[in-house]
């Protein structure tokens, strides 16, 4: 419905432009087509006439007349008004809302998947947790955030590519190896042998135990088996890392994520990465040599000072890597890069941004886009969860899963801004009560998949086509708010996708659920009058589906029966 109000007016600028009320020459503006917040103003409007004023040389309202005056006669306007400084307010006519149901109905799955991305490719990275241990509930959120926006950029038409980064180089990985050497030689963290800054996790005793059993892991295709020597710390961090990558792999298999590409750090002084991107940065004059280290000259790009890349003893910073690993994206025809990090890699940002810049070699300004989340609490019985068991300090995402359910997890990780704290209460995510947002939007979608059931049992029929070409009832509050509360997803996933804020999706569920379940208050659905009861089943089976879509892109279940 947008893309055609979006048509007409622009045809009817045209117009104006013809008749020589608008100027020749003049490019229509890129004006917006939005519901208003009130919806007694009506169920579309357009800022158009405001943003043409100036270049007519004429008041906002007079043009907004003009423009009224000139939009093309078509049945899916039933009335078009100007309100307030210069809008113009829209009301749908009964046989476009109809047309608009059928197409829910008629796409089915396929309903509410936009074009927006035209088949461009868009780079997703998140989690990229470090192989040192179990995935914490951070990890948790990060996976629910970049999943969804991935399922949201590929609904609006973008090829899009799941990556995980694992940091596998670094003090972080010898710490772990170390970690499990210590306790292969039966040391614990009362040892004075002990590693200074060991893990003391479980989950250590179990990677060191399996090592001396010679348990082979399989990750991605390779297979690497404990060669049962405590003494021999290569191989020992070989193993530690993949036992600990298949084990993430399977808590983020269970929580319903998974990747197209496994990115390894090590890979890229392997492949010389690292340094060739190094060589570039030197070539293009943005780098110079202070005190025995090598700079990059990050403040020609906005950051607030300059940073070393190679320290004085010729090792490399952290930043210097990522910037590679991101000029790697970009080199495998990321148009579009989103990575998905915790809050408290802000300040590494800047520096990466201009690292790329300073490579010259077309990047654009602000790529790649970040989505920061910020901490979660876990809180049970109205106190902090702080620790598990197993990882020893912190509270796992398989902790989570096990106590309140997949779907609960990723709909409360989901749920709020990424940028705002979350605290995730278990006892409300585990209650059934109609409190809980996402036990409401399954309860909904469950008792219209129990309206088709008893149909059946009472050997009624529906017939869809019929209900279709049944009168709306526009007058009735309840039901119109619940058709524009259906007909406005495919609005809600493509800004989604543009603010990559898949927390819109789970806000929109719930009142569309709550916009459903005013309706159902309200009227019976089975009854025996046949043009009354398609017509209302044809209201719950397009609401079912569109909750069963919006669900889908929260990797969340639509369950039929509950």
């Amino acid at each position: 419905m947008k893309a055609t109000l979006r048509a007409l007016v622009a045809q009817a600028i045209d117009t104006l432009r013809r008749n020589g009320i608008l100027p020749a020459n003049l490019a229509a503006p890129e004006f917006a087509i939005e519901r208003p917040k009130n919806p007694a103003q009506g169920d579309f409007s357009t800022n158009a006439a405001m943003l043409l004023a100036k270049p007519a040389r004429s008041n906002p309202r007079a043009v907004a007349q003009a423009l009224v005056e000139a939009l093309p006669a078509n049945d899916a306007i039933a009335t078009s008004e100007i309100a307030g400084p210069g809008f113009v307010n829209f009301r749908i006519a009964e046989a476009a809302w109809r047309r608009q149901l059928g197409e829910v109905l008629a796409q089915g799955e396929r309903y509410g998947r936009n074009g927006g991305g035209g088949g461009r490719t868009a780079g997703v990275e998140y989690v990229s947790a470090n192989p040192t241990g179990p995935l914490h509930v951070g990890h948790g959120r990060a996976a629910a955030i970049g999943d969804c926006i991935a399922r949201v950029l590929a609904a609006n038409g973008w090829n899009v590519k799941r990556e995980f980064y694992y940091n596998d180089a670094g003090a972080q990985i010898d710490n772990l190896a170390r970690s499990v050497q210590a306790r292969a030689l039966g040391r614990g963290p009362e040892h004075p042998d002990w590693p200074e800054d060991g893990y003391r996790g479980d989950y250590i005793v179990e990677v060191a135990q399996a090592y001396l059993r010679g348990d082979s892991v399989e990750v991605e295709g390779q297979v690497v088996a404990g060669a049962r020597d405590p003494h021999d710390l290569d191989a020992i961090r070989r193993f530690a890392v993949a036992y600990l990558r298949r084990e993430q792999n399977l808590d983020l298999a269970a929580f319903g994520v998974g990747f197209d590409v496994y990115f390894l750090e090590s890979s890229l002084y392997a492949d010389g990465k690292v340094e060739e991107t190094v060589r570039e940065l030197v070539a293009h004059g943005h780098t110079y040599e202070e005190g025995g280290a090598l700079w990059l000259r990050t403040t020609d790009f906005g950051d607030d000072k300059d940073r070393v890349m190679r320290k004085s003893d010729g090792t490399y910073t952290y930043f210097v890597p990522d910037v590679a690993y991101h000029r790697s994206k970009w080199q495998r025809g990321y148009e579009r890069a989103i990575t998905e990090l915790g809050a408290d890699h802000h300040g590494s940002l800047a520096r990466v941004r201009a690292g790329l810049q300073a490579l010259d070699c077309g990047i654009p300004q602000g790529w790649p886009e970040y989505v920061l989340h910020q901490m979660v609490t876990v809180m049970r019985g109205g106190e902090e969860v702080k620790l598990s068991k197993r990882a020893g300090s912190y509270v796992t995402l398989r902790d989570l899963i096990d106590e309140v359910g997949r779907d609960a997890t990723r709909w409360f990780l989901i749920a709020r801004k990424p940028d705002s704290q979350l605290t995730f209460d278990i006892d409300f995510a585990r209650s059934q009560s109609l409190d809980n947002p996402v036990y409401y939007v399954q309860v909904s979608h469950a008792r219209m998949c129990g309206l088709m059931r008893q149909l059946k049992e009472r050997g009624l029929s529906f017939d869809p086509g019929n209900g279709l070409a049944q009168p709306l009832h526009l007058e009735d509050e309840a039901e119109r708010e619940l058709l524009a509360a259906i007909l406005r997803y495919p609005d809600v996933v493509e800004t989604a996708g543009r603010d990559l804020e898949p927390h819109q999706i789970a806000a929109y569920l719930l009142e569309l659920a709550q916009a459903f379940q005013s309706y159902y208050n309200d009227h019976q659905f089975l009854v025996d009058d046949a043009d009354v009861r398609d017509a209302r089943l044809v209201l719950a089976m397009a609401t079912r589906q569109v909750l069963a879509n919006g669900l889908d892109l929260l990797g969340v279940g639509a369950p039929e029966v509950m």
